[in-house]
């Protein structure tokens, strides 16, 4: 399937079945393994495991291609990791050669002249992008932001309506345990939330676990132990 196709199809990517869907067939067609989009620091579409454990390495890090992404930035390319130097991500480039990743694209996400967000796909072999596949990332991107907007928890509809979470349609938040996390262990420790998210970063990196399955065991009483 074309992107022109899938882009005329996005309106249907309502139920999170068919937004994973949507997002394989879309990183098929931009030569791509996988891709992921995130608003904000907040996780909310990808295509496959792969593409949301590498939006979590970057998070739970604090570097990576998808952050610090200077306004009027164009795609951010990193065509082969093993050639990166060290310098720019030290911890993020083994992490992600772990995952099997060997290329990573990252295309901003804007409304209008504001960054909200980034596009970002990976490869399994390194190789650079193609002109078209470049300017078609771009199409994707623009047409995400206003999709995912159109949909975010709380927006209006064209009637005045206000969506709610869970609500038909309604793009889903991957990180909101995370969030909810955060604030409980700001109570236990008794540090500001700063403090709380980057020890539940410290735990993500040295437990191997996801970000979302400490937040989990953060909940559930399970930690701090």
């Amino acid at each position: 399937m074309s992107i022109a196709q899938l882009l005329e199809r996005l309106h249907l990517a309502v139920g999170e079945e068919q937004r994973r869907v949507w997002a394989v067939d879309c990183a098929l067609a931009l030569g791509l393994d996988g891709i992921a989009v995130s608003v904000d620091e907040e996780l909310i579409w990808f295509s496959d495991d792969t593409s949301a454990r590498l939006e979590d390495v970057q998070f739970v890090l604090g570097q990576g291609p998808g952050l610090l992404f200077p306004e009027g930035e164009s795609v951010r390319e990193v065509p082969d990791l093993d050639r990166l130097l060290m310098r720019h991500w030290p911890q993020f480039v083994p992490e992600a050669q772990a995952l099997g990743v060997a290329a990573v694209f990252v295309w901003p996400v804007h409304v209008g002249a504001v960054l909200i967000g980034t596009l970002t796909g990976y490869r399994r072999t390194a190789g650079a992008l193609s002109g078209r596949q470049r300017s078609e990332g771009w199409l994707v991107a623009d047409a995400l932001a206003a999709h995912l907007l159109e949909r975010w928890p709380g927006s209006t509809d064209e009637a005045g309506r206000q969506d709610r979470a869970g609500h038909a349609g309604t793009v889903d938040l991957h990180r909101a345990e995370v969030h909810q996390a955060t604030g409980v262990l700001s109570v236990r420790l008794g540090v500001p939330l700063p403090e709380a998210l980057s020890w539940l970063r410290a735990q993500t990196y040295s437990s191997g676990r996801s970000v979302a399955e400490v937040a989990q065991a953060v909940l559930a009483g399970e930690l701090p132990s």
